[in-house]
């Protein structure tokens, strides 16, 4: 183990990043900022990844744009023609922190796995490199959970990496089929048990297991989510520790 001594897994519902005036695209939230903080480096080398989204250059650079003022020290991995690294595995074994972008979690996990990338993933990841990302970039680490990938209807999707033994929720309080598809889905043995955030949440692990939520929207919340034999399913909200600016 190095860098933070720890394997974190830093998984988003939403709120990465928010609109800003000051450098044209987009600015990255005190969300990133923890995830970041984790690492114990003074100048963390972070590595963006953007598959899901098809390695589209216009978000790559404004994720690029986002981080402007901070003391990091950037760079990306894409696969479209081909890898932009000579070696994808070193380059994230070379990484303190990776954040893995929205979109289609389904097209993103096909592709990691045709190049071997959810192998390297797991690699980086106990060799303490923290693993983030937001939607897609959340739902990867986990078992599964729901997503749009094959339409606006949700579906359930349990092709996940699993280095997280549970089931994820993102976007829980700002799409209405969420909350309800994954409560159906543990309640029916589709996926496991696990755990869910709202938009502006953050749900932290070490190792594999839970240690907290974040948030830097103060109505938001985390959720964990149990099979129950009585009702089929128990879901206890969990209060998020606020992130300051």
């Amino acid at each position: 183990m190095s860098r933070s001594g720890q394997s974190h897994i830093l998984a988003i519902g939403g709120g990465s990043f928010r609109p800003s005036n000051r450098y044209s695209f987009i600015e990255a939230s005190p969300l990133l900022r923890y995830g970041l903080d984790l690492t114990g480096q003074d100048r963390p080398k972070l590595g963006l990844v953007a598959t899901a989204l098809g390695d589209s250059s216009d978000w790559l650079l404004k994720m690029y744009g986002a981080f402007a003022g901070w003391d990091v020290e950037l760079s990306h991995l894409t696969v479209f023609p081909m890898p932009n690294v000579p070696d994808p595995r070193a380059w994230m074994l070379e990484q303190d922190m990776i954040y893995v972008s929205g979109g289609s979690v389904a097209n993103l996990m096909a592709l990691w796995r045709l190049h071997g990338l959810d192998e390297a993933f797991g690699e980086a990841w106990q060799a303490g490199v923290v693993l983030s990302g937001q939607s897609a970039g959340a739902l990867c680490w986990h078992v599964g959970g729901n997503t749009d990938s094959f339409g606006p209807e949700l579906q359930v999707w349990a092709e996940g990496m699993a280095l997280l033994p549970y089931s994820c929720g993102v976007h829980y309080d700002s799409d209405p089929q969420r909350r309800e598809l994954l409560q159906k889905s543990v309640a029916d043995g589709e996926l496991p048990g696990g755990y869910a955030a709202d938009e502006g949440v953050g749900l932290h692990y070490v190792g594999t297991e839970f240690i907290q939520a974040v948030t830097v929207e103060p109505g938001g919340y985390a959720y964990k989510l149990e099979h129950d034999g009585a009702s089929g399913v128990k879901e206890v909200r969990i209060e998020p520790r606020l992130l300051t600016p």
